[in-house]
């Protein structure tokens, strides 16, 4: 018998967004069948809408939530059975709540194991909040839904791993938000996920400062001296390789990038916004700290060009790809690390 291939737990975002057509265009290589078997959360409906809108060849077998998934078939669960009024381009509060239930219906899926990894496209917040959700993105709904509050959004590429010590907050609240244990939580779920998800034994982590030129030794603002260079000093002291704060301006065009295994920025678009510009169509959005592998594409809904065939799926692939790697990297670290021998204790030593 055959290998069983991972299971990928696929929720499809907004419908008037891209979401669908870079999951159909993924998924259009038959080679991707060979890394994983892809499980749609959506309906057969949904998906012959977009086929046809985009005039592709698409197979795929329709499947309830609760039934076995085909093994190297392209499989997308009904969650819903009426027709929904897919528009694209268009923002809809209905969108909302199509994308909730594909969203609920994924994640329930790896619960329950009938999948092993979940890949989200992605929606739009506002559209979410009109429809009644009450979070500002997919992280904090599943930090929520999992009943996990140490979680870190991490944007991963080949080169680069950043993730920030603040999320979905405005900038003018990110100050308030900063505190020592916080940003030293931060680091301490980095350095477990570099080590379990990237197999890196000893990783190195910078930590960007706050103010500009990373305050200027409390010229330009104390957040450094008072809460930053604490938190570096108390990872360090608790075997973390944690180094900086860095001024952030001058960080990312240097070669400062290569030295370390991954980069704590205190805020979100001072970490995304370079990232981004290094890595757009490459970049992947990886939520460390969950105890399911959770990734999705660096991009959002794209309205602007949804529907027109033009999307480009690189992105969403990527997610693929690293979803299956980092599944595949955990399960051996804790294959490794299951029942170790006693410290000092060897074969040679038993016998003898």
């Amino acid at each position: 018998m055959s290998e069983s291939k991972i299971k990928a737990a696929i929720s499809v975002g907004d419908l008037n967004g891209i979401g669908l057509e870079v999951i159909m265009k993924t998924f259009m290589d038959q080679r991707m069948l060979s890394i994983c078997t892809p499980v749609i959360y959506a309906s057969g409906k949904a998906v012959t809408f977009y086929r046809k809108a985009l005039n592709i060849e698409f197979n795929f077998v329709t499947i309830r939530p609760d039934e076995p998934i085909v093994e190297r078939k392209i499989n997308v669960v009904n969650c819903w059975d009426e027709e929904v009024n897919i528009v694209p381009g268009q923002t809809s509060s209905e969108m909302g709540k199509y994308a909730q239930k594909s969203l609920d219906a994924a994640i329930d899926g790896v619960i329950k194991g009938h999948a092993d990894i979940l890949i989200t496209a992605p929606f739009n917040k506002a559209v979410m909040q009109q429809s009644g959700f009450p979070f500002p993105g997919h992280t904090e709904y599943l930090s929520s839904k999992l009943v996990e509050k140490n979680y870190l959004m991490l944007l991963v590429n080949k080169e680069l791993r950043t993730g920030v010590a603040t999320g979905h907050i405005p900038v003018k609240e990110v100050s308030s938000h900063l505190h020592i244990d916080g940003i030293y939580h931060k680091l301490k779920i980095m350095n477990e996920s570099l080590k379990m998800d990237f197999g890196i034994r000893k990783p190195r982590i910078a930590v960007l400062g706050l103010n500009p030129h990373a305050g200027d030794d409390g010229q330009i603002g104390s957040e450094e001296k008072d809460i930053i260079t604490p938190a570096i000093k108390k990872a360090y002291e608790n075997n973390i390789l944690a180094f900086g704060p860095y001024a952030a301006d001058g960080f990312f065009g240097s070669s400062s990038i290569t030295k370390f295994d991954g980069i704590l920025a205190m805020y979100h678009d001072q970490g995304l916004a370079p990232f981004k510009a290094l890595s757009f169509e490459s970049g992947v959005n990886y939520t460390a700290g969950l105890p399911l592998i959770r990734t999705s594409p660096d991009h959002g809904t794209a309205f602007d060009i949804a529907g027109k065939g033009i999307a480009s799926e690189n992105s969403f692939r990527e997610a693929v790809y690293m979803a299956c790697d980092l599944f595949n990297q955990r399960k051996e670290y804790h294959e490794i690390n299951a029942n170790p021998l006693p410290l000092g204790f060897s074969k040679l030593g038993k016998d003898q």
